[in-house]
């Protein structure tokens, strides 16, 4: 497991829930929370002021897929991990290599990618 101490890690998720158990795992590994943005716009106004380490970004907000901020992050240089219930074949075009969680998950799987 990466040292997670003070990293700036984005949270896209459109779920209170799961955003807070999200925001939980992340601080007690350490990490500085950006977000949680549940929308694309929201997301990408966060990453237009702050440049995250890297993200867990959800595959589906509300709707709407959430490539541009795939793209966004890629474009940057951000690492992320796109966390879904569509598995693998459903990531964006461009992302295939991307590393997936599949919904639903223990938020210690998280710390563990």
């Amino acid at each position: 497991m990466a040292d997670l101490q003070g990293r700036l890690i984005l949270v896209v998720e459109d779920e209170a829930l799961v955003a807070m158990l999200l925001e939980d795992a992340l601080a007690d590994a350490g990490c500085r929370i950006l977000g949680p943005a549940p929308s694309v716009t929201q997301a990408l106004a966060l990453l237009k002021h702050d440049r995250p380490e890297a993200a867990v970004i959800d595959l589906n907000l509300g709707g709407e897929t959430s490539a541009p901020i795939a793209d966004a992050l890629a474009a940057l240089g951000i690492p992320f991990l796109v966390a879904t219930g569509y598995g693998a074949e459903g990531l964006p075009p461009g992302h295939e290599n991307a590393m997936v969680l599949t919904k639903p998950y223990d938020p210690t799987e998280l710390i563990e990618s």
